[in-house]
């Protein structure tokens, strides 16, 4: 078994007892590994697409939450990675709007970070978040390390979200594409920026995530935002900053004082507001959510900023 494989099987396997959105886990026994996506390569049988246009990634930015609704779509990579997605998209404003691709962690769902992907869709964006195969909230065959896995079932929401777009009145701007995700879902976002580059990312979010194969960020530069609890036992905070020192293109770390793991996920100010700016500048343009990005990031002395996009 390939060294950095086994490292890869080492942590994720680490991450079970508490990487998860905090309040569903289960118990379900683990099974065999799915066969893994080599690093650097596509799915079996897909073809890469080229990436987009990115001489212009400007948009005009609601100055307004917007209101939104929901669909439930019924996406799949291959005929056994089903990857039911919810997603949460303005039903008024100015289209197209940038997409957000959500990954959850082990032994969770979308709806465990609601309060974070409406605020996000009310900001103005298109959030799509899958239900991964082997990691979702009771998945009948539990296994974390499908996780390396995770990036190619990312990407194809993306293309599946892209196809969706143009079908409903060029809801979606392909040159504007941001990734993120907690914990599991971090490393996947981590995976879309290193082994499994996605070119067509334009921005991106780790919440509690760390590398987990020993392969560089590449590709061309995407402002990355991470935010992690400096209490956190099940990705100590050493290893989520450890992540954000090996980027080399625009970055942020937001450090929540106190939180833990699961904390900084729920409804919590710093976190909503810090990520909503984020994304409004780094897919919108917008200069005054990067005005506000600091203030909003240390208001109340809950955590602390290290910009450097």
């Amino acid at each position: 078994m390939p060294q950095r494989f086994l490292l890869a099987l080492t942590v994720i396997v680490a991450l079970v007892a508490g990487c998860s959105s905090g309040s569903r886990e289960t118990t379900a026994p683990d099974t065999a590994a799915q066969s893994t996506i080599v690093p650097g390569t596509t799915a079996p049988g897909a073809t890469a697409p080229p990436p987009p246009d990115k001489s212009d990634r400007s948009g005009t930015a609601p100055t307004a939450e917007l209101p939104i609704t929901s669909r439930e779509l019924d996406f799949a990579r291959g005929k056994d990675r089903p990857l039911p997605t919810t997603v949460w998209y303005p039903t008024e404003g100015e289209k197209p709007f940038p997409l957000v691709v959500f990954s959850h962690g082990l032994t969770s769902e979308p709806e465990a970070y609601a309060a974070i992907l409406k605020a996000w869709a009310k900001a103005g964006f298109v959030v799509a978040a899958p239900k991964f195969p082997h990691t979702k909230y009771q998945a009948r065959d539990y296994d974390p390390v499908d996780v390396i896995n995770q990036p190619a079932d990312a990407s194809e929401v993306i293309t599946r979200m892209l196809a969706y777009g143009k079908k409903h009145g060029d809801l979606i701007d392909p040159t504007r594409i941001a990734a993120a995700g907690h914990s599991a879902g971090g490393i996947t976002t981590i995976g879309l920026l290193s082994a499994n580059r996605d070119d067509r990312l334009t921005a991106a979010v780790v919440l509690s995530g760390r590398q987990v194969l020993p392969i560089p960020f590449q590709g061309d530069a995407v402002p990355t935002l991470f935010v992690h609890g400096k209490l956190d036992k099940t990705v100590p905070f050493k290893d989520g900053k450890a992540a954000f020192d090996a980027v080399r293109w625009p970055k942020a770390l937001l450090t929540v004082t106190e939180g833990g793991h699961v904390a900084i996920t729920k409804e919590f100010p710093p976190v909503i507001a810090t990520t909503t700016d984020f994304l409004r500048y780094a897919l919108y343009g917008d200069a005054t959510a990067r005005g506000r990005l600091e203030k909003d990031a240390t208001k109340g002395g809950l955590a602390t900023l290290t910009d450097r996009l």
